[in-house]
């Protein structure tokens, strides 16, 4: 019954529909049984028969005259005292109907009053009533009391009339007691007429209330079947002997109640006797169960539940205990489960065989106007058909205990009191576990509690023990104890409850083991301590390579002339990281009058990308000068990154050599980005020859390839450090790159270096940037 969506509405209309249908039947049911048990209570009351005896003779005259049992009832009650008047030369009930009303009308009449009434009567209480309506103006009654018989052999009141609340509270249950009418009455079989109060007084244990209000009355058993352990009694506040046909109508009055009493005691049609052995079992078993048993409709579908047997100890939200819930309906009692968990687990433990376990839930109804609210734990399980429901019921009381355990257990805390006054000691459990201590050995006094924490924390334990006991100074210190776990870091805070002199009397406090937190603080500083190592370590090395990269690729200040080009070169380091990269290029004039223009990239950084660089700066610049082509370059210096200590170093070169006198350039590439070229107002970028990156392939495939230079051609070689953004394609990176220098191309400054670098690196760079621009002058110049 977890709060979800609601009741479903289809399905409280139905159960309201039949618990309507099921009131009709129980009326109709009610009204037959009376006529039936007042039939038989006037042959009891007339010919003194007993019930079995009554029964068998209005089932032999039905038989006879060929009519339904029913039939034959409603003519004995119309004509049964008729022909016994007449017989005896009684007037008729015409004749009497001018009689006085107060006891002196016909015993038959009375009765047959009283048996026409008792049709209405649905409970023990209704019927005391009605029948001190009728004994009051027949008998004098003023109180009527019914007693039932409890299997330990005392009585409980189960109706009573004339009588105050209060005393019918006091007398509500009587022991086994001796010298008791009622329970005499009972013992005997036979009434028991108390009708001198002084006399009585001396012989019983009178139910009075006031002492002497009650001067006379009678206790009479209910005779036969179920009601009887049931004793009838009559008390007056007229101290007189009952008179012959007051005895006799008394008499008659308790026969005549047998057979409502029985009525109240049968069950509903549709009861399953087979639940009996389960009751049995039931009523051994402790805690709250209940049997279940489908409704099905005609398709089959399960429309409700019957409760067909039920443990003493269930009791439901509205008080309803055991026998008092056997025979209702889980939907006319209880609506609001429908379309519910709780429902659908019924449901599936009744198809599935699997028993069915709630989380605990709350469930809310109105009784009599007010909410009711109860917490419970379901579990239904499936047995012969049916279902066997357990349930327990959350008090308030557990539930803040519960929650109170699992803040301590969540917290890794416990609480601790100490009587200053009576020295009296009490932990929680979680305070022996944070402490690591036995619970069986009991909890440490205050002053003994130092001896538990390390040595170099006990003195100061000790000082703010004494502060606290002496002049209720409260603390919260941290401290350490041995474990088998080892060191654990733990946390104390306690105060002083003061008497009104202020002397401290008792001191609250809890223990928290801080052990993960002290730890993971400790981590934390060793790894900040070991970063700031760390960062300063690499801060030397940047420096380092810094200045080792200054020193071996010196950066012209101002655009060089090489075999008749102009040339500007552009290297900007990365603004973030604190490491340098592996960028570089070479712009020199080679010994017969050509220019060798070199661009690369090392992968890494720091002091091994930049002696790396220098190496292959170095190398390619040696092996060009003496004559080697440029692919018989690129190939040896893949071989010398292979054969290197670092075998994983890899890195990107463009190689181009430039004749002045065929206005040719010569250039090779392993996987470098291509060169832009702008010439006039075309962009374009050059085709790259074959070419893997360096240190990649021991057999890798280099070509090249020539590019003839018109006058006012420009030519940009560079790293990708230029171009490359994080999430984006290279082609992408290429195309922004050639677009930026198109549109510069008719704005003042075009053609500046300086211009393209800031409209292409406005933001923070994360890689070094090195560029090569190459001019052609234009022609006349």
């Amino acid at each position: 019954m977890e709060p979800g969506t609601g009741a479903d509405p289809t399905a409280l209309a139905q159960a309201v529909a039949r618990q309507r249908a099921e009131l009709e039947r129980l009326r109709d049911e009610a009204a037959t049984t009376a006529v039936m048990e007042r039939a038989k209570g006037a042959l009891m009351a007339a010919d003194g028969r007993s019930a079995d005896a009554a029964h068998d003779e209005l089932l032999r005259r039905a038989r006879t005259g060929n009519r339904t049992l029913l039939e034959e009832c409603w003519l004995t009650l119309g004509a049964l005292e008729r022909p016994r008047r007449e017989a005896e030369g009684q007037p008729d009930r015409d004749a009497r109907r001018s009689a006085p009303a107060s006891g002196s009308g016909d015993v038959a009449d009375v009765l047959g009053a009283v048996g026409r009434d008792l049709v209405r009567v649905g409970s023990p209480q209704e019927l005391a009533g009605c029948l001190l309506r009728h004994l009051a103006p027949e008998a004098g009654a003023d109180a009527v009391m019914l007693y039932e018989r409890l299997p330990e052999g005392g009585i409980e009141l189960m109706g009573h009339a004339g009588i105050a609340p209060t005393f019918a509270a006091q007398w509500h249950r009587i022991p086994p007691l001796t010298n008791v009418a009622p329970l005499d009455a009972l013992a005997a079989g036979e009434p028991c007429w108390l009708e001198d109060l002084a006399r009585d007084r001396e012989h019983y244990l009178l139910v009075d209330d006031p002492p002497d209000r009650w001067r006379s009355r009678a206790w009479l058993p209910v005779p036969g079947g179920p009601a009887s352990g049931v004793v009838l009694g009559v008390l007056r506040g007229e101290e007189r002997p009952f008179t012959p046909r007051e005895r006799q109508l008394l008499r008659a009055v308790a026969r005549l109640c047998a057979g409502r009493l029985r009525a109240f005691d049968s069950r509903p049609d549709g009861h399953d006797d087979s639940a009996q052995p389960v009751q049995s079992v039931l009523d051994a078993l402790p805690g709250a169960a209940i049997l279940l048993c489908p409704l099905r409709s005609p398709s089959g579908e399960v429309e409700d539940y019957r409760i067909e047997a039920a443990a003493p100890e269930a009791v439901d939200v509205f008080g309803r205990t055991g026998q008092d819930m056997v025979g209702s309906r889980i939907l006319e009692s209880y609506p609001s489960v429908a379309g519910e968990a709780l429902w659908d687990g019924y449901l599936q433990a009744l198809t599935t065989k699997v028993p069915f376990e709630s989380e605990p839930f709350a469930y809310h109804d109105t009784v009599d106007g007010v909410p009711v609210t109860a917490t419970y734990s379901v579990r239904a399980a499936p047995l012969d058909g049916g279902l066997l429901v357990t349930w327990l019921r959350h008090d308030p009381a557990e539930l803040q205990e519960q929650r109170l355990a699992d803040v301590q257990r969540l917290g890794n805390l416990g609480w601790a009191v100490w009587n200053l006054a009576t020295g009296e000691t009490a932990w929680s459990a979680q305070a022996y576990a944070v402490l690591g201590q036995d619970p069986a050995a009991g909890p440490v006094a205050l002053e003994r509690l130092p001896r538990l924490v390390a040595a170099d924390d006990g003195d100061t334990l000790t000082r703010a023990i004494t502060e606290l006991t002496t002049r209720a100074t409260p603390f919260d210190l941290p401290f350490r104890v041995h474990t088998e776990r080892g060191v654990r870091h733990l946390r104390i805070v306690a105060e002083a409850v003061a008497d009104p002199d202020g002397t401290p009397v008792e001191v609250h406090g809890f223990v928290q083991d801080l052990t993960a937190q002290r730890s993971a603080e400790l981590a934390l500083v060793e790894s900040e301590r070991a970063m700031l190592l760390q960062r300063g370590v690499l801060q030397a090395e940047r420096a380092l390579a810094g200045r080792l990269q200054h020193a071996l690729l010196p950066l012209p200040r101002k655009p060089v002339s090489l075999a008749g080009l102009r040339v500007e070169i552009a290297y900007l380091p990365a603004q973030s990281g604190i490491q340098v990269g592996g960028d570089w290029f070479s712009a020199i004039e080679l010994p017969d009058d050509q220019a060798l223009f070199v661009v690369g990239d090392v992968a890494g950084h720091g002091i091994d990308a930049v002696a790396t660089m220098a190496q292959l700066r170095f190398t390619a610049k040696g092996m060009v000068s003496t004559g080697s082509s440029l692919t018989g370059a690129l190939s040896r210096l893949n071989q010398l990154l292979l054969h290197s200590r670092e075998a994983l170093t890899t890195a990107t070169m463009i190689l181009a050599r430039y004749d002045p006198r065929t206005r040719v350039l010569t250039w090779t590439q392993a996987g470098h980005p291509p060169p832009l070229l702008v010439r006039g107002t075309e962009v374009r970028y050059v085709p790259r020859p074959r070419g893997i990156l360096l240190g990649a392939s021991a057999a890798p495939v280099f070509e090249s390839a020539e590019l003839r230079l018109e006058p006012g051609d420009r030519l940009l070689l560079y790293t990708d450090g230029l171009v490359e953004r994080p999430g984006e394609s290279l082609d992408t990176a290429l195309s922004r790159l050639a677009g930026t220098v198109r549109a510069q191309g008719g704005r003042e400054g075009a053609g500046s270096l300086d211009a393209l670098l800031a409209s292409l690196l406005a933001d923070e760079r994360r890689d070094d940037v090195c560029v090569v621009d190459i001019r052609m002058p234009p022609a006349g110049e």
